[in-house]
């Protein structure tokens, strides 16, 4: 007799790990791949642009120049955008934004190479550019909810939040660097050029989408005067985010954060490592490359884990506790201390970045998500020049110890009124996200 074969038990399909989920998605696949390129490229302008300053003769008063310009660009239309990323197809937004920033850097290699760049064109190019970036966030922030579902968004914000540090402030800087040293300044700002343009590439395979406020709602405003429909619009983000107090809360509690750490981050531990530490530049280099290498496993982690139950409770809690170790900045005897302080603030401060941008497409209704990422950003780049331009008076006020001593404590006191004052446990509990 025959033996009859045993049927085969039934295969799983082969589970993807969480961190990797949305690459699943066609859309997502080429919107992820053009983050990393124009991350690339962003990275690499920032330093060859500090190098062409140089180049041209430049002191660092030209170079701060060029950076405010930059700043200047970023803040005046941060609001604007949020109301142009609600009401316009979010790709086209980034199609041209991508385009500003691909022919201002173009323009500045071909200057550079012909030998004619002054000040007035880098810092011309550098608010065009700052400009751009203002109505970027918002629009990427708003299309992301509709490229893929919304149990992968933690996942996405894990990734991009793992990109930045790695890809535009480590890579990019590196191969800057080794190409200025090799080359030119001129060279290094036609790598970047490049990556601009095989990200503008990519981004345009990504499908159009249509605007998420059509689909929600008619738009009643939609015949008013242009003025009047913007001003409308941006009351419409403000009330909002008034009467939602886990919003209100956490913006509040992170525009205090920003203003106590930043400064001291940025600004004061260079004078540390230089003037306590007897270290140098390369010791301030690894200083920062542990906060980027911390902000990094902190993103890859948290978005591969599910959304916490108690998420509004640990998001603030991370950001609060995540500055303690600016007490070991503070009091700190070797470079080394200052690193691994770093690593852990970058840990803690990139982590719950991941919750909140997943928190804000989840919860914020579709037809106003431009306009709270737009609130967020300009919390954000609003108050990181006031923080660097205080902090050094405050230090000298005050001295170096009790200025870290209060960007260690105040974020977790802040983060602990939040908690209380907004009731966010009772919130958390009424809407989970549990995936």
């Amino acid at each position: 007799m025959t033996d009859q074969l045993a049927p085969l038990p039934p295969t799983r399909p082969r589970r993807v790990p969480r961190a990797f989920t949305p690459f699943r998605h066609a859309s997502y696949r080429w919107l992820g791949a053009a983050l990393v390129l124009t991350s690339f490229g962003g990275g690499v302008w920032v330093v060859a642009l500090v190098w062409e300053v140089i180049r041209i003769g430049g002191s660092a008063s030209a170079l701060s120049v060029v950076s405010t310009a930059g700043a200047v660009g970023v803040l005046l239309p941060a609001l604007l955008g949020g109301v142009v990323a609600d009401r316009v197809p979010q790709k086209l937004i980034l199609l041209a934004t991508t385009t500003v920033e691909l022919l201002g850097v173009a323009l500045v290699a071909v200057l550079s190479f012909a030998d004619v760049a002054q000040l007035w064109h880098l810092a011309a190019v550098a608010f065009t550019a700052g400009t751009a970036m203002a109505f970027y966030y918002p629009a990427y922030s708003a299309w992301l909810p509709a490229l893929v579902p919304e149990e992968d968004l933690l996942a996405v914000n894990g990734f991009e939040g793992m990109v930045r540090p790695t890809i535009g402030q480590a890579l990019g800087p590196a191969v800057a660097g080794a190409v200025v040293g090799a080359a030119s300044s001129s060279a290094a700002i036609t790598v970047a050029a490049v990556a601009y343009l095989a990200g503008l590439l990519v981004l345009a395979m990504v499908p159009l989408t249509a605007v998420r406020r059509e689909i929600a709602t008619p738009d009643p405003g939609a015949d008013a005067h242009p003025v009047r429909a913007v001003l409308a619009d941006m009351r419409e983000g403000f009330a909002y985010m008034v009467r939602t107090p886990w919003l209100l809360a956490t913006l509040l509690f992170a525009s205090i954060m920003v203003l106590v750490m930043m400064g001291p981050l940025d600004v004061l531990v260079p004078f540390l490592i230089k003037d306590r530490l007897g270290g140098g530049p390369g010791d301030h280099a690894i200083v920062m490359a542990c906060f980027g290498i911390g902000g990094a496993i902190g993103s890859l982690v948290t978005g591969s884990l599910p959304m916490p139950r108690r998420y509004l409770t640990w998001m603030n809690l991370m950001w609060g506790v995540g500055c303690l170790p600016f007490l070991v900045i503070g009091y700190a005897t070797a470079v080394w201390q200052v690193a691994a302080a770093a690593f852990v603030i970058g840990v803690l401060f990139s982590a719950p970045m991941v919750i909140w941008g997943t928190l804000l497409q989840r919860r914020v209704p579709p037809e106003l998500l431009g306009r709270v990422a737009s609130l967020d950003f300009f919390v954000s780049v609003s108050l990181m020049p006031i923080s660097m331009a205080i902090a050094g008076p405050v230090a000298e006020l005050i001295g170096l110890r009790a200025t870290f001593a209060i960007a260690a404590i105040v974020p977790g006191v802040t983060a602990a009124v939040a908690i209380v004052a907004a009731r966010l446990p009772e919130d958390e509990r009424a809407h989970p996200l549990r995936d």
